[in-house]
């Protein structure tokens, strides 16, 4: 366990550069008196470090020093191989990067490691995007991507579904994001923070502008709030349904004791949507609630029975 702790304490230092006793013990998770201890160590075990005292002081690595990654445990190693996406770097102008990062990482490995990181990529191939449809074009990602790491201001052109349909905005690009093949902006603009879909930019201008991200700001935290409120507002309503134990099965319902229809209370997003979702379900479910609903679902049902009879 402290050996571990020790690579990581090492690791943060060589990428962060000079960090406090505080900071050290904040990401590790112990007592600074436990940071002061394997500080010692590594010093003893002959690591280049040093410390300063003061307000801005910290242990930083000597300039130019760079430790061999001989500390990754077999997991990491294999999860740092299984975490690649070439899509998503080719995508972004990094495939070459990736491919060279990776022959850099497995040459770094001891012959025991760089054999499980090589069964990895034979065994498992991690494919981001949807099963179906094709890929999304998104002819402006490489300039979002080259705009959120030089934190440069841009004015996106923007496709969207309301009027007007195509709009153009200032904003300054804080992240990407990739979600289940599709590439996410999240940018800050006159209305504040905003989830744009990098497929419908249909032109960018880079501004000579440079911002600084507001501290505090996580993207990954926004991320994940953002999806929390998509999903409060996805489903805005509810059906009354009777369903056979086989629909009750297929919409994740609890089925009737004794083999019987079950009726439940099932959330919906629109009656529009909720009309084709239940009309795959067939004869397994019959909407008894709103009605509007009941009544869009029979009129279908008998406009489909005059089709096929005649």
């Amino acid at each position: 366990m402290r050996a571990s702790r020790l690579v990581t304490l090492l690791l943060l230092l060589q990428n962060r550069g000079r960090m406090t006793a505080e900071q050290l013990a904040g990401e590790l998770e112990v007592s600074v008196r436990t940071v002061y201890r394997d500080v010692q160590a590594l010093a003893a075990a002959g690591i280049p470090l040093y410390g300063d005292a003061g307000h801005a002081g910290g242990y930083r690595l000597v300039d130019g020093y760079r430790t061999r990654l001989t500390g990754l445990t077999a997991d990491e190693a294999q999860a740092a191989f299984l975490a690649a996406l070439p899509g998503a770097a080719a995508e972004l102008g990094l495939g070459g990067a990736l491919a060279a990062a990776q022959l850099k990482l497995r040459a770094a490995l001891p012959a025991g490691l760089r054999e499980q990181a090589g069964r990895i990529q034979e065994r498992f191939l991690l494919d981001a995007p949807g099963w179906y449809g094709d890929a999304d074009d998104t002819p402006h990602l490489a300039g979002v991507a080259a705009a959120v790491w030089a934190r440069r201001a841009v004015v996106l052109r923007y496709r969207r579904w309301r009027a007007p349909e195509e709009v153009e905005r200032r904003v300054e690009p804080y992240g990407l994001v990739l979600k289940a093949g599709r590439w996410y902006l999240v940018a800050a603009g006159s209305a504040g923070l905003r989830t744009y879909r990098v497929d419908q930019i249909i032109g960018l201008r880079e501004q000579d502008e440079e911002f600084v991200v507001p501290d505090g700001f996580d993207l990954g935290a926004y991320w994940a709030d953002y999806l929390d409120d998509f999903r409060a507002r996805l489903h805005t309503g509810e059906a009354l349904v009777r369903l056979t134990p086989e629909g009750a099965r297929r919409l994740g319902v609890a089925p009737a004791a004794g083999g019987g229809r079950t009726e439940a209370r099932v959330p919906i997003e629109s009656v529009d949507h909720a009309h084709g979702e239940f009309l795959r379900l067939g004869t397994d479910v019959e909407v008894l609630e709103p009605a509007e609903l009941r009544d869009r679902i029979a009129a279908t049902v008998r406009a489909l029975a005059a089709r096929y009879t005649a």
